[in-house]
């Protein structure tokens, strides 16, 4: 069987979001999504790089109707890395994210209870994933990223704002 995940599929997936992005973003009046901050015994943080944009983020995604922010959490980390949660999730904050979006809005969740069989996957719009310590993060980091670890492990104050 041939593999999908090569640089072709990788350019045409980045296409077609860039495509109906925009369209997709016009119909709705807000969008909700959910990540978590995957903490390891030794508070290593699972972070993620897209295919479709550069940086390091949190794994995580949209809300679908129906679902609860938990659910959407639990879905997204399993679909995208391979984490299941073997106990709840502690939500840290809720923030507004006008980056790309007015109407954008994440749920940010502390992750420490969790299991995984085999390595990280990398499936479709994942290109890379790993867990870093927060002296040795990858480099380029997004910036809300940066900015909600440094909240998290830093003592920084939460700011509503996912760039802020």
């Amino acid at each position: 069987m041939r593999d999908k995940s090569g640089p072709r599929s990788n350019f045409l997936s980045r296409i077609a979001t860039a495509a109906i992005r925009p369209v997709w973003r016009m119909r709705r009046g807000m969008t909700l999504g959910s990540q978590g901050v995957v903490i390891d015994e030794e508070d290593r943080v699972l972070l993620v790089r897209h295919s479709y944009r550069a940086g390091w983020f949190f794994p995580g995604g949209g809300v679908e109707w129906g679902e609860t922010l938990e659910e959407a959490l639990a879905r997204e980390l399993e679909e995208e890395v391979g984490v299941a949660l073997t106990g709840p999730a502690a939500l840290f904050a809720m923030y507004s994210n006008s980056a790309n979006f007015a109407g954008d809005h994440i749920a940010l969740y502390l992750v420490r209870q969790w299991t995984r069989e085999g390595d990280y996957r990398q499936r479709g719009e994942i290109a890379q994933t790993g867990m870093f310590a927060m002296d040795d993060l990858p480099e380029p980091l997004d910036p809300g990223t940066s900015r909600r670890l440094a909240e998290i492990f830093k003592g920084v104050p939460v700011s509503p704002k996912w760039s802020g």
